[in-house]
């Protein structure tokens, strides 16, 4: 008997399977779990389409196309509609990004005509911790920031933005959309900082939430406050206000060739447990 495949938008109505695929795997998964349990599966409020690809009838494996293509417990077969898919319509999103392999496999097909792209990274590797630093003491100057302190995050946030992707995240649209991201996290109480003399000289922010996993991103320290550790005993601080407050595990994915963070995280605690892939345009 031939087996029958489809791929195609999901339905609201299948959201109860869609989040079983997501939560097959909460620490991968943190980020599209984390959008979708808050807006669903209706493509304005999700800020993207759910695509899923299904063998005889039944949802297999899912890819977020929003300003992220991100593929989730994708195997061969659906990567290859997924691509298709995306080929179909054209590139809209900025990034590329998810577990390693299906994501690798994804580029591959995709670069002859979305390519090339600004930077490939194909190992970031996934790091976890579900505990306290033993190693290190938290930075009792790391705390939540309130609504009213925006404006003192924005210039870091933009900083770090900039180094990391390459980019400055004002061009385009004048950043409004990341100034509406970086207030969202604020307001939600996700942000974190050491502030001297009213400037941040250690920031981070968790970016994804759900009630099993949440995952730590935008780790920055003014440069000239490099050096000193500020990296660890305040990456200690956030992790246990996560632990306390939001997830009983808490994820971040790094650059492999940052050493030095790699090593600042297994201070604190981390250990890698899988790696993803990032593709930026």
């Amino acid at each position: 008997m031939l087996t029958q495949t489809t791929t195609r938008v999901l339905d609201p109505s299948e959201l109860g399977d869609a989040l079983a695929i997501l939560e097959s795997d909460p620490v991968e998964n943190a980020f599209v779990a984390s959008r979708v349990q808050v807006a669903g599966l209706d493509p304005w409020r999700l800020g993207g389409e759910m695509w899923g690809w299904y063998t005889d009838g039944r949802l297999r494996s899912l890819c977020y196309s929003g300003a992220n293509l991100v593929p989730i417990r994708a195997t061969p077969e659906a990567v290859r509609a997924f691509a298709d898919r995306a080929r179909r319509a054209g590139r809209r999103c900025s990034s590329i990004v998810g577990p390693a392999e299906p994501t690798a496999h994804l580029w591959r097909l995709l670069e002859p005509s979305w390519g090339p792209a600004r930077e490939v990274r194909a190992h970031q590797p996934l790091m976890v911790t579900d505990r306290p630093s033993a190693e290190i003491e938290p930075d009792p100057y790391v705390r939540r920031l309130g609504k009213s302190e925006i404006e003192t995050i924005m210039p870091a946030c933009v900083a770090m933005f900039t180094e990391e992707v390459g980019v400055s995240p004002l061009a385009g649209d004048g950043g409004l959309l990341y100034q509406a991201r970086v207030a969202e996290l604020v307001g939600s109480g996700r942000a974190f900082a050491r502030i001297e003399d009213g400037r941040v000289v250690f920031k981070a922010e968790i970016g994804a939430a759900t009630p099993r996993a949440c995952q730590i991103q935008g780790v920055w320290v003014d440069p000239a406050h490099r050096g000193k550790g500020l990296s660890e005993t305040g990456m200690a601080a956030v992790v246990r206000y996560a632990l306390a407050d939001v997830s009983p595990v808490v994820s971040l994915y790094v650059n492999d060739f940052n050493t030095a963070a790699r090593a600042s995280y297994r201070r604190v605690g981390f250990r890698e447990v899988g790696a993803f892939m990032s593709v930026l345009f």
